[in-house]
């Protein structure tokens, strides 16, 4: 441990702490740009600078490691005018446009201008040139609001070990995007959207689909039906300043009525479908392993999120047998959507316009795959972000405060908990082990108040083991069987469970992959600004909305049951394999 002195404060920290942590834990607030928890500190906007006794230079605090002794001032009259002059001179060149900017009134250098009392912009002179990306289908990129922060450059080579976004150039001419100043659609951008969670302006945001979704609700003959995923449920309250981790599940099920859908479902019912289709794949590999001993790709991988799906096609090809051939939750439950509740309501798909909300902006690049039409039609028409539903709502002029709790419309509005918990890290793989455990034993997973520990949390990599004793007849064949799962949520994270599997190291049966950190309560459209704390308090919530639900275990959703009898038939079946199974392809990387 360390002892340094903030403003004449004593602070003890371990040693390689930066000020900037320590003034954190002394509950001292130092501006900051560029930083990003988790990732190593870059020192490239400079606003954070404090003054150190006995030093000639301005340090900056995210990225200086504190020593014993030290003496640190973080509101000096050298260090205010330091900060005003970077933020000024930010400003000078920022093409921002703040009255209609996407990001106005939740920019953080707007913000920090008000803070640091900038009434007027002392320095003139050319803007940054202003270049407009909108080549793929979750994300726009504006360079002339781009401060050079290079956030968005770190999260997407550390934390997704992707590298889309590079600085190139020098001084003015800097520009941060891909190589060449080329669009984004012709670099192997997964459109995870982490970048535009994280970048402080409106330079990289979500493409808004707001409108698409008012003009579907416009016209008289559409039934327009939402879903939306159990991620929302623990972020949306905070674009109506609640705090994270509050769930606003019964309110947003009202204000979706009052915005006019026809029909509020839940994509947890297609969770829970997902989880039998799933855990009915990883048997079936199973079995053809160890009793027909033929091959098959194991480990087989959660196939849930679209982020990792492309970035599997971009990066290691060679693995896409392993993914499981399921859809994601949002892709199935369009194609029941437009099939199972069509033909019940007397419409055809067509007439049937689907409309997700979801914490991940990947999944507006999803529903555009070719391949997701397996109801003859688009299954899923247009998709929002938790951000963009909250602009809806507060576009309406709806209170969202004073509404009251609803219920969810049935048949595909009941679900289960193992479905809520597929928001969170590791709950994937959580709610397939509840259901495969007990469909091999016939008796509940062996774990306190049926959680898997070991899968939970925000570790990057966690692991599990589950021996199988007292196998019923049809599985016996698993009988002493250990299966090894592991867990892993940033594509980083992913890459290091790849090289496992592939250098032989470890013998994993099924893994579960989340694009985003902390999982889709992390995701690139959830309410900004998303740190560990934010994260830690959504995952408590996703589990509080498990423990409460009457039934936990996605099998046995009753309405899922009705499903199979009188539309699907069974698991793997023929009608399932057609409408909620797929098949994905080699991605060439340049």
């Amino acid at each position: 441990m360390i002892t340094l002195h903030i403003n004449n404060c004593p602070v003890e920290v371990p040693e390689g702490t930066t000020i900037l942590q320590a003034a954190r834990k002394a509950g001292i607030k130092i501006p900051t740009l560029c930083h990003v928890e988790s990732l190593h500190p870059i020192g490239a906007c400079r606003v954070c600078v404090v003054e150190l006794e006995d030093a000639r230079n301005l340090a900056a605090a995210c990225s200086m490691p504190v020593a014993k002794g030290m003496k640190v001032h973080t509101n000096t009259r050298r260090v205010r005018h330091a900060r005003r002059l970077v933020v000024e001179l930010l400003l000078s060149e920022h093409n921002g446009e703040c009255q209609t900017c996407d990001r106005n009134e939740d920019c953080e250098l707007q913000g920090l201008a008000a803070e640091l009392g900038i009434r007027e912009i002392e320095f003139t002179g050319e803007k940054t040139r202003r270049r407009i990306d909108t080549s793929t289908p979750a994300l726009r990129r504006d360079n002339g609001k781009c401060i050079k922060c290079r956030r968005c450059v770190s999260v997407c080579a550390e934390m997704q070990d992707v590298g889309a976004l590079w600085p190139q150039n020098r001084g003015f001419d800097t520009v941060i995007g891909p190589a060449f100043n080329h669009d984004l659609a012709t670099v192997p951008c997964v459109q995870c959207g982490q970048c535009a969670a994280i970048c402080p302006v409106g330079a990289i945001t979500e493409r808004d689909q707001i409108d698409e979704v008012w003009n579907a609700l416009d016209k008289p003959d559409n039934h327009v039906v939402v879903q939306t995923a159990p991620a929302i449920r623990a972020a949306l309250g905070e674009c109506f300043g609640y705090p994270p981790g509050t769930l606003v599940t019964g309110k947003m099920v009202a204000a979706l009525r009052r915005l006019g859908f026809d029909a509020v479902f839940d994509t947890n019912f297609a969770a829970d479908l997902t989880i039998v289709e799933e855990g009915s794949e990883l048997l079936a590999r199973l079995r053809k392993a160890l009793v027909e001993k033929q091959p098959v790709a194991l480990p087989m991988f959660t196939s849930c999120s679209p982020g990792w799906i492309k970035f599997m096609e971009y990066f290691h090809p060679d693995l896409l047998p392993n993914l499981s051939t399921c859809k994601s939750p949002q892709q199935m439950f369009g194609a029941v959507a437009k099939t199972y509740y069509a033909r019940k309501l007397g419409k055809t798909p067509e007439q049937v316009f689907v409309v997700s909300v979801m914490p991940c902006t990947a999944k507006k690049f999803e529903c555009q795959r070719p391949e997701m039409d397996a109801s003859g039609v688009r299954d899923v028409d247009v998709v929002l972000t938790t951000r963009e539903l909250g602009k809806m709502i507060r576009a309406a002029g709806i209170d969202f405060r004073a509404l009251p709790d609803e219920e969810m419309d049935a048949p595909l509005g009941l679900s289960t908990g193992a479905a809520d918990i597929f928001a969170n890290t590791g709950g994937v793989m959580e709610a397939a082990l509840r259901t495969a455990y007990e469909l091999v034993t016939g008796r509940p997973l062996p774990m306190p108040n049926l959680h898997v520990q070991p899968v939970a949390g925000l570790a990057g990599v966690k692991e599990a083991s589950l021996r199988i004793e007292g196998a019923l007849a049809e599985w016996k064949f698993l009988e002493g069987v250990t299966l090894h799962v592991a867990v892993a949520h940033g594509l980083s994270n992913a890459n290091r469970v790849i090289g496992a599997v592939k250098s032989g190291q470890k013998p994993y049966h099924f893994i579960e992959v989340m694009t985003c950190p902390g999982g889709c309560i992390g995701g690139g459209g959830q309410p900004r600004f998303t740190d560990n704390r934010v994260r830690e308090a959504r995952i408590a919530a996703i589990y509080r909305e498990d423990e409460g639900k009457r039934l936990r275990k996605s099998h046995e959703n009753p309405e899922l049951q009705k499903l199979y009898h009188e539309f699907l038939g069974k698991p793997l079946g023929e009608q399932s394999h057609h409408l909620l199974h797929t098949a994905y392809t080699p991605r060439p990387r340049v």
